[in-house]
């Protein structure tokens, strides 16, 4: 047995998952609900993307503290590109957890791992690049005697690109199609349901502020609240305007009953 297969379980038959009758949970409860059910997979898909982030957290903090750009863009390029797999990975566990579908984490991680990983490659490049950029600046911001007009230029940049990241990152897990398109949705999205788009983006930086306030103490934390954390109720808060959006839930079950008949007759 792998080490993967120890550590993630051993799977040989259909997973768990709740009654097709059972009514859906809102708002707190709805997310108690799905933490209960699936907080390891959350947990174990976190941690994978928290690996993979380390590269990323490394050069930036490289950048930062040796006040040097070309950590930006290794960072940003490279390390966006390692963990952008992961990431997605770790939307599609907690948007199966949003559905409520039933399988075991390990198997459906490594079949939506394999068919992202490639896509995941450009967008993780291009945003790791220019958030990274937009961190740098963040902490030289005193150095370069910015005005008022420059910090708000700053926080809402980053507002906005935080806001289509939560947008892109599901789409790359659940839509196949060119990056223009995903980008174009997510600004579509992150405008029409911008209440839900500011919460999201709120648990977020509440999250990593959290975090830069509290650094380096933070660090010995991380590990176990990791990405999962900040990801979940980001998720739960678009998902609503995604599902009316792209009708997930039944194109998606579409498209698994056709794979199973497709199964059935080979």
């Amino acid at each position: 047995m792998s080490i993967f297969s120890s550590f993630f379980g051993n799977y040989n038959h259909p997973g768990p998952g709740v009654r097709p009758d059972e009514p859906r949970k809102k708002g707190l409860m709805r997310l108690f609900e799905i933490l209960g059910r699936d907080f390891w997979s959350f947990f174990k898909a976190g941690l994978l993307a928290w690996v993979s982030m380390l590269p990323y957290l490394f050069g930036m903090i490289l950048a930062v503290t040796t006040h040097a750009v070309i950590f930006v863009l290794a960072a940003g390029i490279i390390g966006g590109m390692i963990a952008a797999p992961q990431l997605c990975g770790l939307a599609d566990t907690i948007l199966r957890s949003l559905r409520d579908e039933p399988g075991y984490w390990w198997p459906t991680y490594r079949r939506a791992w394999k068919r992202n990983a490639r896509a995941c490659l450009l967008p993780g490049a291009v945003f790791g690049l220019i958030l990274g950029m937009q961190v740098f600046t963040f902490f030289h911001m005193e150095t370069l005697l910015t005005s008022v007009v420059g910090w708000t230029i700053l926080i809402a940049g980053l507002v906005l690109v935080l806001g289509l990241i939560t947008y892109i990152i599901p789409q790359l897990a659940l839509l196949d199609m060119p990056l223009a398109g995903i980008v174009k949705n997510a600004i579509l999205l992150f405008l029409g349901y911008l209440p839900r788009s500011v919460g999201a983006i709120a648990v977020q930086i509440a999250y990593w502020g959290l975090f830069l306030l509290y650094f380096p103490l933070s660090m010995y934390i991380f590990p176990f609240t990791n990405l999962w954390l900040p990801m979940v109720p980001s998720l739960l808060i678009v998902y609503a305007p995604m599902e009316k959006s792209f009708n997930l839930e039944a194109t998606i079950k579409k498209m698994r009953d056709e794979e199973l008949e497709k199964s059935s007759q080979d």
